[in-house]
């Protein structure tokens, strides 16, 4: 398996989330049809999972290395974070948020095609680049989960209705992404010692790291300190994920990036 076969996953994929989107809103109180989108968003998830699978087995590596790579799993995750929130919360519209940006992930990828290539540079051959990158994954799957809720409650405050649930489930999203955020960041710290001899460099990728570890920490001090500032609340969770998004591929970008040692993962 190889990225040349990626764009007929891609196509299978985005089809079942979308089939499975308008059976769901069509739905209503078919129990049938209401199942039926389920499986169709799940079968979609599981052609991308299936191919990460086989592209690990035909790079005999990983498929951690580039920023694509990294991609693929994030449309991997997304959904899931969407599947197992519907199934604690009962929440669909989250579900439905997740498959579109991960569908977003996907046709970025499919632009910008990846090159075939197995190799690792010595940086990479480490115990903790599989848990680092992984754990990291999960924690921005999480963490963009948590930004789509404070979006969708910061429309319903627009629209006056009631947005407890979602700051409830925003809190909940932010506590586990976070913790899995400061997992990523400690593991990325033991990978730098064993690979360059020090924990920290304030590398720019470091320091975006650090500061996306900063802004969701100052969300859970507002989430403490000012129960009843929903909007500032909801508005900097918002927020925070763009700097998620620089920490993860925008500081690659940056002029400061010819001086990273995280240039392996453009």
């Amino acid at each position: 398996m190889t990225w040349q076969e990626f764009p007929f996953f891609v196509g299978g994929s985005i089809g079942c989330w979308s089939l499975g989107i308008g059976l769901g809103v069509a739905a209503r109180k078919s129990l049938w049809l209401k199942q039926a989108s389920k499986a169709l968003l799940f079968t979609g998830t599981l052609l991308i999972i299936f191919f990460l699978s086989m592209l690990w087995l035909a790079l005999e590596r990983p498929p951690l290395r580039t920023l694509g790579e990294t991609r693929l799993w994030y449309a991997a995750l997304l959904p899931l974070v969407g599947y197992l929130m519907e199934y604690r919360w009962g929440i669909r519209w989250l579900t439905t948020y997740c498959v579109g940006l991960a569908s977003l992930f996907l046709l970025i990828n499919l632009a910008h095609p990846e090159i075939y290539d197995k190799t690792l540079m010595p940086a990479l051959q480490s115990i903790w680049f599989i848990p680092h990158v992984v754990v990291y994954m999960v924690a921005y799957a999480l963490l963009a989960a948590s930004s789509l809720v404070a979006f969708h409650g910061l429309y319903l405050q627009f629209k006056h209705r009631n947005m407890d649930r979602s700051l409830e489930l925003a809190d909940q999203l932010v506590l586990l992404g976070y913790s899995f955020l400061t997992m990523g960041l400690l593991f990325g710290a033991l990978w730098a010692k064993e690979a360059w001899g020090h924990y920290w460099s304030w590398d720019p990728k470091e320091t975006w790291a650090f500061l996306t570890w900063i802004a969701y920490l100052v969300y859970l001090h507002l989430r403490h300190h000012h129960p009843n500032a929903t909007r500032m609340r909801l508005s900097f969770l918002a927020m925070s994920f763009v700097v998620l998004l620089i920490c993860w591929f925008g500081v690659n970008y940056l002029p400061s990036a010819s001086y990273s040692v995280h240039t392996y993962s453009q």
